[in-house]
């Protein structure tokens, strides 16, 4: 991998990051295990992030939760990054509700995986 390469993937990351926080901001996303299962199984999620150091449980959990209601799962950050960007403490799920910024966040993704 080359460093420009490196600095996008980066700043892929900070655009998702801002996304997040957007929703965050606006009232879009759902904290915590209990309030993203609550979400989820009221079919109100359209994206899932895991934190990449949740317990292999959770982490197993969702991403059966996430199949059975066919809502897409990144994992993206750590729990004190993931909780950072939306203005909590640590969490090893977000759940966001708002549709666009969904898309939004799974289009930079996308763009940093290619």
């Amino acid at each position: 991998m080359n460093i420009c390469q490196e600095q996008r993937e980066l700043m892929n990351l900070d655009k998702a990051a801002g996304y997040l926080g957007l929703a965050a901001r606006a009232g879009k996303v759902m904290s915590g295990e209990f309030s993203a299962e609550k979400a989820i199984r009221q079919k109100n999620v359209y994206l899932l992030l895991l934190s990449s150091d949740a317990s292999m449980n959770t982490k197993e959990h969702f991403q059966r939760l996430c199949s059975k209601y066919n809502v897409p799962v990144c994992e993206l950050f750590d729990k004190e990054t993931l909780g950072h960007v939306i203005g909590k403490n640590y969490r090893a799920t977000a759940a966001v509700t708002d549709q666009r910024l969904a898309e939004a966040i799974i289009k930079v993704l996308q763009t940093e995986l290619q």
